[in-house]
C-alpha cells in the first residue's frame, strides 16, 4: 500500500504568497508518509480577473512556480502532481492550464493540458475559460510509485469518455476549482462515479473557500476507493487529505465485478 495526499488551498492573486502556502502544505502532506502529493487547480494564482494569470504564465521548464515544484518533490522525495499552473502558449492573450508531474528526484516526467474548458452562466454568475485558456488535446497518464495515474482537471470530470481513454489505472487525480454552486450539486457524485466505473482510486485536490477576488469555491478535497467509498474529505479551508492506495483492493474489486472486461464498446 502507498499513502497519497491532496492539498486544499484558498489561493490569492499573489504568486509568492501561494507558493509559501503550498510549500507548507506539501511538507505537511509529506510528513504523513505520502509518496504522491497532488496540488489543486490554479494553486499559484487566483487573480482578481481571469486575465491576471496570463501575465504570470511561465515557459515550460523555467520560472518560480516550476522551480518550487521541482524543489519540493526533490526535498521530500515524493511524486508531486502540480495541480495546474499557467504555461505560456502561442497566443499571447491565453495560457495553457497544465498539470506537471515531478518524480522524487525533482525531474519533470509528465504533463497534462486541461482539455475541457469550463463555461457556466446562471443569473449573475458567469465563467468562460476559453477566453484565456488554450485547450489541451492529449490524454495524460504517468507511471508512478503508486501505479499508473490518469490525469484530469476540474471540468474534465463531467466527460467520462476521457477517463475510459486512459485505460486501466490505479489512481485518477482531479485538481479542481469547482464553484460553490456546481460543487454542491455535482462534485462528490461525479468523483464517486469516476471511481466506481473505472474501478480505481480517485484523489481530488480542490480550492475551498472565499477568495480575495470574491469567488467562492466548493472545496471538499477527497480520496475515494474503487468501490466508491469516500475515505477522507476536507470540507473547506487550507489543509490536506490523505489515505492509502491498496493494489490488492483494486484487484479484488475488478475480480469480483469484472465490469472493465465486460465492456463491449
Amino acid at each position: 500500500m502507498s499513502t497519497v495526499a491532496a492539498v486544499q488551498m484558498v489561493s490569492t492573486p499573489n504568486v509568492d504568497e501561494n507558493i509559501a502556502t503550498a510549500r507548507r502544505l506539501v511538507a505537511q502532506a509529506a510528513a504523513t508518509g505520502a509518496k504522491l502529493v497532488l496540488l489543486p487547480e490554479y494553486w499559484p494564482i487566483m487573480g482578481m480577473s481571469d486575465s491576471d494569470k496570463v501575465a504570470k504564465a511561465e515557459p515550460l521548464g523555467r520560472g518560480p512556480i516550476q522551480d518550487f515544484m521541482a524543489q519540493a518533490a526533490r526535498e521530500h522525495g515524493i511524486w508531486l502532481l502540480g495541480g495546474t499552473l499557467p504555461l505560456a502558449s502561442d497566443d499571447a492573450e491565453k495560457v495553457i492550464n497544465t498539470t506537471l508531474v515531478y518524480d522524487p528526484k525533482g525531474r519533470h516526467v509528465g504533463r497534462y493540458d486541461k482539455i475541457h474548458l469550463f463555461g457556466f452562466t446562471k443569473g449573475t454568475e458567469s465563467y468562460n475559460e476559453s477566453r484565456t485558456i488554450v485547450p489541451g488535446r492529449n490524454v495524460g497518464t504517468v507511471e508512478t510509485a503508486v501505479g499508473k495515474v490518469g490525469m484530469s482537471v476540474c471540468y474534465d470530470l463531467r466527460f467520462p469518455e476521457l477517463f475510459r481513454a486512459m485505460g486501466p489505472v490505479s489512481l485518477i487525480v482531479v485538481p479542481a476549482a469547482f464553484t460553490y454552486t456546481t460543487g454542491r450539486a455535482h462534485w462528490e457524485i461525479l468523483l464517486r462515479a469516476r471511481a466506481i466505473e473505472n474501478q480505481c482510486y480517485v484523489l481530488a485536490a480542490a480550492q475551498g473557500g472565499e477568495h480575495v477576488n470574491g469567488r467562492r469555491t466548493w472545496g471538499h478535497s477527497m480520496l475515494i476507493d474503487p468501490w466508491g467509498e469516500v475515505k477522507s474529505v476536507l470540507a473547506e479551508g487550507e489543509g490536506i487529505v490523505h489515505g492509502e492506495v491498496d493494489p490488492s483492493f483494486i484487484e479484488s474489486v475488478r475480480e469480483s465485478l469484472p465490469a472493465l472486461k465486460h465492456r463491449t464498446m
